[in-house]
């Protein structure tokens, strides 16, 4: 049998084809057992001769497996496709669904309030298995909504931000402690840092953070931005248009985008890195390793992050993971050519 355009291949036209009831389609394209690997790939075989592939609206409607996993981010699109850290956690993220022939429902909101009814439309729409909750608040309402819902989730923020919900995080308090003791050994005593936005949970504990490790250096500046390449422009220049002998001479970033944003600063200024003044990015994407100089980085796997979330998301949803909530393993510091000791 072979299918016209005009025609449209149904489940009944690959069994026939393979020569099975549709009953062993169904159990081949969700992976259940009860079919030899011969009759499964026979399955496939006609499935891919025809053009088909199940429909997985009906699929998740079914509640037969997970076929979806929504995950909502609260940043302009702008800002979004410019940030390497999301790029890469979603890759990572998108590896381990592929393994499971699984989607992502990506989806940019404005709020707090649009995700809520965007993660609660989802779920009683039967739209997706599960969700990855990101950018978590203090008293983050999304814990009560989860929990409420039944919605099998996971929360990428540390356990004092996440309530009950099962969790994965990176320490930021050991990362950005280390990297103020690391620019304290190099001999600066005027730090500052170039955060996140203040209301998320992980720009807070960054913050705390860095107050305890710079509580004995003669100068510390922190200020809080969008993430944004033009708001690490706009902060950096105000930390270094003192006289010398009031700015810092080493200058810490939440995310490389705004890293290599003050890097071009420096340069407009006049003021050599790192004789001048040192930096320091987080993240450590491909954009640290393309400057000149190239940027000193605290680095983690943004990548495997995003698998590590997936994979215990699938544990969740299947009740078949023993991960249960855990951290990956901490940033840690790679210098490069943006910080040395200071020359002033």
């Amino acid at each position: 049998m072979t299918a016209t355009p005009a025609s449209r291949v149904t489940i009944k036209d690959v069994a026939a084809r393979a020569g099975v009831s549709k009953g062993a389609v169904s159990l081949a394209f969700n992976h259940k057992p009860g079919l030899s690997e011969a009759t499964r790939d026979r399955i496939f075989r006609a499935a891919r001769e025809l053009g088909w592939a199940p429909n997985l609206t009906a699929r998740t409607l079914a509640g037969s497996r997970v076929d979806v996993v929504g995950l909502a981010v609260c940043r302009p699109a702008r800002v979004l496709g410019l940030e390497p850290w999301y790029m890469e956690f979603i890759s990572g993220v998108e590896s381990v669904l592929a393994e499971h022939s699984c989607s992502l429902l990506l989806r940019l909101v404005r709020n707090m309030d649009e995700e809520i009814g965007v993660q609660e439309s989802w779920w009683r729409g039967r739209q997706i298995g599960g969700s990855i909750l990101v950018d978590f608040r203090a008293d983050d309402p999304r814990v009560g909504l989860a929990e409420r819902l039944g919605l099998p989730v996971v929360a990428v923020g540390h356990p004092s931000l996440t309530g009950g919900l099962t969790s994965v995080w990176t320490d930021d308090a050991t990362a950005v402690t280390e990297a103020v003791r690391y620019l304290a050994a190099l001999g600066h005593r005027r730090i500052a840092r170039v955060g996140g936005a203040a209301a998320l949970g992980h720009t807070a504990i960054r913050t705390a953070a860095f107050d305890e490790a710079a509580g004995a250096l003669a100068g510390a500046w922190q200020v809080a931005t969008d993430f944004s390449g033009d708001a690490g422009a706009r902060a950096t220049r105000s930390l270094l248009t003192a006289s010398a002998p009031d700015r810092p001479t080493a200058i810490v970033y939440d995310n490389d985008i705004m890293a290599v944003a003050g890097l071009s600063v420096a340069a407009e200024m006049g003021l050599r890195v790192p004789d001048d003044v040192s930096l320091l990015a987080w993240d450590d994407s491909q954009l640290c390793r393309l400057t000149h100089p190239t940027l000193s980085a605290m680095s983690h796997d943004v990548h495997g992050f995003g698998a590590e979330v997936a994979r215990t998301l699938f544990g969740v949803i299947t009740g078949e993971g023993t991960a249960g909530s855990h951290p990956v393993p901490t940033p840690v510091l790679t210098p490069r050519g943006s910080t040395a000791p200071p020359k002033v």
